[in-house]
């Protein structure tokens, strides 16, 4: 299949606790289940129930799973299915799922890769201020010491958190992503908190045997063909990229942001005590690539793609977004060597972390009839990203894995049941999983690259 893997190579698939799980019953309340029940907030009305029903229907998606052939399932734990009230007792069902998976997937040879933190706060903390609140990083910590005592011995690597930027920027600046709210001041406190929590939590991972334990970014390249917005580009790629990188560093805060963003913000949140904490030394570093950002004029039409929205960027100066065709269904620019551009900044921020791809893929039109689901859009951007990817290794880049984006369709968070990223077809209504084309493609580079 023109796809050349390097010896010890991992492929797999990731999915996220309150797209798929259900089983609300089971679990505390998250803030994405109260941003739900706010008219409109989730554009087809749906909710965290049933869901994929992934909880109840674990065995058949252990099975899919070892179908496919994935050397690696990248899942996320909830932390309100294992803390109801996001500190204080422990569920022991919610742990019990949990164990369940993850020796599901041991026994059919999968090896488990666990992230704590993929959006979804317990709404007992978002109640008292959520990310914004310097408190919550250190539940976030005694959280994954829990976590990681209980599953340290059977979890093979771990993220502290998936795409900080998103919580810290759709959730508490843009509005789009749950909690709701538009305070772009609290958004940059949300951001830095994350991170504190991050690095707490690493240290307490560690405390427990914890192996490999890194993070989760959402690094997208932030580019322009006009001189004139190459401010306007500093303050994105900023905001977006280095203010998480930097802080990962031990270098702190961006300079360039301290003053940007002095108009919504004076940083007090910041303490030059938490550095040693926020640079807590990483095994490896997971990037989800999805597209880039073209940076344009303001003049001119505002393009449709979901999550770049000037909202989303505190103090952001006057500048449109203007991706290209193709587009996938989220309005993104299928762009495969930004691939490349990602893991370059990465690299040069964090020289010497390895990186894993955690998350690639696309949500794009089907057409179903009596020989399948087809969808060669999607087969066509995970292979021209996998052939981005293999030629960066190439190039020297230290990158040992790639999990495709998803294993199936699920909530799409703000969009609901809208848009489709699996790779295996659920049906809202039945919850029947069945495999589309991407996913026999798939399983079959799986399959000729072990010789199976």
């Amino acid at each position: 299949m023109g796809l050349e893997f390097p010896p010890g190579f991992e492929l797999g698939v990731a999915t996220s606790a309150w797209q798929i799980e259900g089983d609300v019953e089971g679990r505390g309340r998250c803030n994405w289940d109260d941003f739900a029940e706010v008219p409109g907030a989730i554009v087809d009305g749906a909710t965290g129930e049933p869901a994929c029903d992934h909880v109840h229907r674990l065995e058949e998606d252990l099975d899919l799973l070892d179908w496919m052939g994935v050397d690696a399932y990248r899942f996320s734990f909830s932390w309100s299915r294992v803390m109801p009230e996001g500190t204080g007792s422990l569920s022991a069902e919610g742990l019990g799922f949990y164990d369940r998976l993850i020796d599901g997937l041991l026994e059919r040879g999968i090896r488990p890769v666990g992230t704590l933190f993929h959006w979804d706060l317990p709404s007992a903390l978002e109640a008292r201020g959520g990310w914004p609140e310097r408190d919550t990083a250190f539940h976030f910590a005694d959280y994954a010491h829990a976590v990681g005592e209980r599953f340290a011995d059977r979890v093979d690597r771990w993220a502290t958190l998936n795409e900080p930027w998103c919580s810290a920027f759709l959730g508490y600046s843009s509005g789009y992503f749950a909690p709701g709210r538009t305070e772009p001041g609290a958004s940059l406190a949300a951001a830095y908190h994350l991170i504190l929590g991050h690095g707490l939590a690493v240290e307490r991972l560690r405390e427990v045997g914890a192996r490999n334990v890194g993070i989760v970014l959402n690094l997208i390249p932030v580019v322009t063909d006009d001189s004139r917005m190459d401010a306007a580009v500093q303050h994105v790629d900023g905001l977006q990229n280095r203010l998480f990188l930097d802080l990962l560093a031990g270098r702190g805060v961006p300079s360039d942001l301290r003053e940007s963003c002095g108009s919504v913000t004076d940083w007090s949140f910041v303490r030059p005590e938490d550095d040693t904490v926020l640079s807590a030394p990483i095994d490896w570093l997971g990037e989800n690539y999805y597209s880039l950002m073209r940076v344009a004029s303001p003049d001119g039409a505002a393009a449709e793609a979901i999550g770049q929205d000037t909202a989303a960027f505190p103090a952001c100066p006057p500048l449109r977004f203007a991706p290209r065709p193709p587009f996938t269904d989220m309005g993104w620019e299928i762009y495969p060597d930004g691939l490349e551009l990602a893991l370059r900044k990465a690299t040069d921020h964090l020289p010497g972390v390895p990186l894993w791809i955690c998350e690639n893929g696309a949500a794009v039109e089907e057409t179903t009839d009596a020989d399948g689901i087809h969808d060669p859009v999607r087969t066509q951007y995970i292979h021209d990203h996998l052939r981005s990817l293999l030629r960066s290794c190439d190039r020297g880049f230290d990158v040992r894995g790639y999990y495709a984006w998803s294993l199936m369709d699920n909530l799409e968070w703000a969009s609901g049941w809208t848009k489709k990223f699996g790779m295996v077809r659920v049906d809202p209504a039945s919850g029947n999983r069945t495999p589309k084309d991407s996913a026999h493609w798939y399983r079959g580079v799986l399959a000729s690259r072990t010789g199976a």
